[in-house]
């Protein structure tokens, strides 16, 4: 028996090295190696768990962090991981309730204030959420996008944009099921509005400003002899590459590409992008440095009330008023071709009104 121990202990030690390299893969076989000898020992479970959500992995993270609590109550790690790997599956519920018992075992942990803010913010209960967030700020946790979360529910002292952070982790966590969810779920159909409306039939040099896993790319190809795309997450462009019909697919902020770029185009194209920009001054004025004369810029935004430039909604999301729009536009010298409202996406099962713009150079 005390072989058996000290060879489970072995693969547990070895395991713990693997997942400090972030051999994660190498660390998990190491751990149901130790299993294989030593069943239910919670703190093989919870690293067998923990792995497991680090490679993504997170169904399969929940089986062993369930296991680990029966047998390890005041087990902190496993509680949460527990939470975050059933907040990553949406089950928001279950998820809440492995938070606030590992928020009951250290009421000083700022990571799980802010998850228990976020999953009552996804539960619809905003007034909950606020005092979540808050507390998650007064223990210094990620003090930047706190702020910027409560700004968004209380709809006072709005930033000008979001943290990039923010919109990265967002982006980064949603690319797997972002297409699948979007369309289907959210029925969005934004680039089916936009490009039918552009003046030309082709474009020599067209870049995708946001471009995410590509939604734009089926339309765009046909119409561009070049077609390049930028989005900010590392794992939106990895999907956007793997599409296959863009020429190039660069990571990076879109307003500081195309305030550095020495490339220039025909055609801009924002699709559901500036809703997560907010105040459009500098992407205005970026957009008109690298359009060719007679350049096109199209995109589509959230309707904002008339008497707001833009607002920070509590989805998190900025909404722009056409009012703002015709300014900038003139401001940044582009001639306002059309505008047009209609349903951008669905928000727990409403319409949210979209405005889309068609914008131009001047020849020259």
């Amino acid at each position: 028996m005390a072989d058996t121990f000290e060879q489970a202990k072995a693969f547990f030690l070895r395991g713990l090295q693997y997942t400090g390299s972030g051999d994660f893969a190498a660390a998990e076989k190491q751990f149901l190696g130790s299993l294989a000898l030593v069943p239910d020992r919670p703190s093989t479970l919870t690293n067998l768990g923990v792995v497991r959500f680090r490679l993504g992995r997170h169904a399969e993270a929940v089986e062993p962090l369930q296991e680990a609590v029966r047998g390890e109550p005041g087990n902190l790690d496993a509680w949460a991981h527990l939470a975050m790997a059933l907040a990553e599956l949406g089950k928001l519920e279950p998820a809440l309730q492995a938070v606030e018992q590992a928020l009951a075992l250290a009421p000083q942990y700022g990571q799980g204030w802010g998850l228990k803010g976020n999953l009552l913010k996804d539960l619809g209960r905003t007034r909950e959420a606020i005092p979540a967030y808050e507390r998650a700020l007064e223990l210094g946790f990620m003090p930047e996008m706190h702020r910027f979360y409560l700004a968004a529910l209380r709809g006072e002292g709005s930033p000008e944009a979001p943290p990039a952070d923010y919109v990265r982790l967002l982006f980064d966590s949603y690319a797997g099921d972002f297409e699948q969810h979007l369309v289907d779920v959210l029925k969005y159909r934004g680039p089916q509005v936009l490009v039918p409306g552009l003046a030309r039939r082709r474009y020599e040099r067209t870049l995708d400003l946001g471009c995410g896993t590509g939604l734009c790319a089926p339309l765009l190809r046909p119409i561009s002899s070049w077609l390049e795309g930028i989005d900010l997450s590392v794992n939106m462009v990895r999907q956007a590459r793997q599409r296959g019909l863009y020429d190039e697919v660069v990571q990076g902020d879109l307003v500081e590409y195309l305030r550095h770029t020495e490339r220039r185009y025909e055609l801009l194209v924002a699709a559901d992008v500036f809703i997560y920009v907010g105040a459009l001054e500098n992407a205005f004025a970026a957009a008109a440095r690298v359009l060719r004369p007679g350049g096109e810029f199209c995109f589509s935004v959230e309707a904002a009330d008339e008497h707001a430039d833009w607002q920070l909604r509590s989805s998190m999301r900025y909404a722009h008023s056409e009012r703002y729009i015709r300014m900038l536009a003139s401001r940044s010298g582009f001639e306002l071709r059309a505008t047009a409202r209609h349903p951008l996406r669905s928000d727990q099962g409403r319409p949210i009104e979209g405005l889309f713009a068609w914008l131009a150079l001047p020849p020259g």
